[in-house]
């Protein structure tokens, strides 16, 4: 990184994403919703934005604010060349993942995750929520190593880790003395519910983990309706548990697949309980396209993916995540948030050129990880931002531009791979 922490450019930034008040004549704005920006920063913090009413040459940079991922799973990260899942089902996943459990060791687990954050830092990244297989006899070792980068890469990343295991492992008393553990460690609780399940004995885990974390002051996370078969059952589970509730944590809820194979009708009503009891959600289209609704010798034309545009319309905070890279779960993905919206766009049917349709990869995701600065780039915003060699958002999610990162107002030095010794 150089050594100057002040600075300025000129590029395009979607509208949406500016915080200022003055008036923006539409000739100012594309037809995309790019506005031409110069951009001054002093010791790391936005200090100006003045509007460019004239772009003489034609700006061919565009530039975002270092992006969050939501949900991602470095612990297993790159480990598709030992544990492929070549029939690409779920099953074929969960059986390989738990044999890559008996290998995995503190150094396995920090080498990889220490080579995704690497990548996703030069890709533009500034925090990621990692979910951590954490009961299995390796997952202390994998949390040692997560806690070890956690620290090393403070200044750099955020990174944000959640706990996941059986949801009834939260009842019994390790699984209380663990959580405990993880609240005083900054984490989340998470489990997974994928049908089928009996409902009261899901109602019943539901409630206890949700005293539980309220009691803590603890967050949850859960993977949930990851599934093409029983539509909804798992949410529709939760939204009744906390209809007889009153509790205070954040509640986050990723995958929901299933949702999106009920009716409009029935969706509109979901959608709107989970607005009214504060539920946010992390859809991953690229994981659950790949593994959910395959059909033998067959192409599925209905995929289970989560209805992100019916749960905006209710109200609900969407963000879009990244899921698995390069695990039995998902052979592809890089840990690139430009390659994500442009991967998500066919699936989700997302503009990133509307507020709504960029908000899940921006606003929403920063949201919904509680981080400290929304990513609206206005005066005394942090001075981190991603800058392609773009003109339009075609041409940014058409190749995967060149990109700068500016990072607490310093340029990233591409050469500097920002190795951590292991």
């Amino acid at each position: 990184m150089s050594n100057q922490c002040n600075g300025c450019l000129e590029a395009l930034v979607p509208r949406g994403l500016i915080s200022i008040s003055q008036n923006v004549s539409d000739e100012m704005i594309s037809n995309e919703g790019l506005c031409p920006l110069k951009i001054n920063w002093n010791d790391g913090k936005i200090s100006s934005l003045e509007f460019l009413r004239a772009s003489n040459p034609k700006l061919n940079k565009l530039a975002l604010p270092r992006l969050p991922e939501p949900h991602a799973h470095l612990d297993k990260a790159f480990t598709w060349n030992e544990y492929p899942n070549l029939k690409g089902t779920y099953e074929g996943a969960l059986e390989a993942n738990f044999r890559e459990h008996k290998s995995r060791n503190f150094d396995r687990v920090k080498h990889r995750a220490d080579r995704a954050l690497n990548q996703a830092i030069r890709n533009g990244i500034r925090a990621i929520r990692s979910h951590v297989d954490s009961l299995h006899p390796a997952g202390e070792e994998s949390w040692n190593a997560l806690l070890d980068l956690q620290s090393n890469y403070r200044e750099l990343i955020e990174l944000q880790l959640v706990a996941l295991a059986p949801l009834n492992y939260w009842t019994t008393t390790t699984g209380r003395l663990f959580a405990k553990k993880i609240s005083n460690l900054g984490g989340l609780l998470g489990g997974v519910c994928v049908p089928p399940f009996r409902k009261n004995e899901l109602r019943d885990s539901f409630k206890r983990m949700l005293n539980l974390a309220d009691s803590l002051g603890c967050g949850i996370d859960l993977h949930i309706d990851e599934s093409e078969c029983f539509p909804a059952a798992g949410l529709n589970v939760l939204a009744q548990v906390l209809d007889e509730m009153t509790i205070s944590i954040p509640i986050t809820c990723s995958h929901a697949s299933s949702m999106g194979l009920l009716t409009s009708r029935a969706i509109a009503r979901l959608a709107d309980r989970l607005a009214n009891h504060k539920i946010k959600i992390v859809a991953l289209p690229l994981t659950n396209a790949w593994l959910l609704g395959r059909l033998p010798r067959s192409s599925s034309t209905r995929r289970p993916i989560a209805p992100v545009s019916e749960l905006q319309r209710s109200g609900v905070i969407v963000a879009v995540g990244g899921d698995n890279v390069q695990d039995p779960w998902f052979p592809a993905g890089s840990f690139d948030p430009i390659s994500l919206i442009a991967s998500s766009l066919p699936l989700l049917q997302l503009e990133p050129w509307n507020r709504l349709g960029l908000a899940p990869f921006t606003t929403s995701s920063a949201y919904l990880m509680n981080l400290n600065w929304d990513g609206i780039i206005g005066i005394g915003s942090p001075a981190d931002l991603i800058l392609l060699e773009a003109e339009s958002w075609s041409d940014a999610i058409a190749s995967l531009p060149q990109r700068k990162i500016l990072i607490n107002g310093l340029w990233m030095d591409q050469n500097h791979s920002f190795e951590k010794t292991i």
